[in-house]
């Protein structure tokens, strides 16, 4: 899933994910609260109406802000007090108003509010983190139920889709014992699908791969299983390996914004002197329109010359580059292959790292 934090794939229109044929896009709940506001949203139609997007849309909940913006908010067990980094207000947000928020914004998929342990933490704290999480998914499930039930008797004006779904979302770090019982608590909650949440938040890739090889397994094999942050290749590839079915990270746009692009060869950064006279594509493996149209050596001029040009071909291929690695890894799963797919894709990818 791209990931349009504040209702925008940065350097993206709709249309050309619609081109790239993206089936659904990630918007952020604590950004869009705060500007331009869940309730004027839902007044355009929610975000479906407001950005103008057929596709689906899952919403983060706000709790990775939890973890992101640890100066600026104080976690109690009613909830977050996040003080705005626009103006300094201060806004709580609690299980019940994540909910209700979300049902204001009208995302397909809606996340329940959780907390994210920062990284690295101890045990007890990880612990802790994660039993709050558990406490806060049954108020987040027990408010969606209610909110639902209100609408049905017209009741509740702001939940414009009446087809958004609850997934709950399992912590524990990168304790084994942690994870199992937060997966447990969670697939009790019985909600359409179930997240892996705080994975890839600064720890090193061989826990990153051992956290996802573990806990996945313990999570429902006929519900969507989702890897919450996780974009670069060699992880994806591993998280599907181990049963996983959903991902979102900001990687892709925010490495374009950077002049760095994802290619068959591994990661380059087009401000390398050395493709100032590269009139090839970046990728001669990609078949997207900026490989088939563009050189490389033009993309390395429009980031010497700062050219807004740049962020957005970069971006395109970037994102055609992970949506075409999603495709070839369905195709290989049909096949029965995936893994003899897996290694050839990481043997050219990781040899040129």
């Amino acid at each position: 899933m791209p990931v349009g934090t504040q209702g925008t794939v940065k350097a993206m229109t709709q249309e050309e994910l619609v081109q790239l044929d993206f089936p659904i896009i990630l918007c952020n709940t604590y950004h869009t609260y705060l500007r331009p506001g869940h309730e004027l949203i839902a007044r355009a139609g929610g975000l479906h109406g407001f950005i103008n997007w057929q596709g689906n849309i899952l919403t983060d909940s706000g709790g990775f802000q939890v973890f992101s913006l640890q100066e600026l908010r104080t976690i109690s067990e009613h909830g977050v007090e996040f003080k705005s980094h626009l103006d300094g207000s201060k806004h709580l947000f609690t299980p019940e108003r994540a909910v209700r928020i979300q049902g204001a914004l009208g995302s397909d998929i809606m996340m329940a509010f959780d907390q994210l342990a920062a990284n690295p933490c101890t045990k007890q704290q990880s612990a802790e983190a994660m039993e709050r999480t558990h406490r806060w998914a049954k108020r987040c499930v027990d408010e969606w139920h209610t909110a639902r039930e209100e609408w049905q008797r017209g009741e509740n004006e702001m939940l414009p889709n009446p087809g958004q779904v609850l997934f709950g979302i399992v912590q524990g770090g990168i304790y084994d014992d942690l994870r199992q019982q937060s997966a447990e608590a969670i697939a009790e909650l019985d909600t359409p699908g179930i997240a892996i949440g705080g994975v890839a938040v600064g720890e090193e890739k061989a826990l990153i791969f051992s956290t996802v090889e573990y806990t996945t397994p313990l999570l429902p094999d006929h519900k969507p299983r989702y890897l919450m942050g996780v974009g670069e290749p060699d992880d994806i590839l591993h998280a599907v390996s181990c049963g996983v079915d959903m991902f979102d990270c900001v990687l892709p746009t925010r490495l374009a914004r950077n002049a760095a692009m994802m290619t068959h060869y591994g990661r380059v950064n087009l401000r390398n002197s050395k493709y100032k006279e590269q009139f090839t594509p970046v990728d001669d493996l990609c078949d997207c329109q900026v490989c088939r149209n563009y050189s490389a050596a033009y993309i390395h001029h429009l980031f010497q010359a700062k050219e807004i040009l740049a962020a957005r071909l970069a971006t395109f291929h970037n994102l055609y580059f992970l949506h075409q690695l999603m495709a070839d890894i369905r195709v290989a799963i049909r096949a029965e292959r995936l893994d003899a797919f897996a290694a050839e894709f990481l043997s050219l990818y990781q040899a040129a790292q």
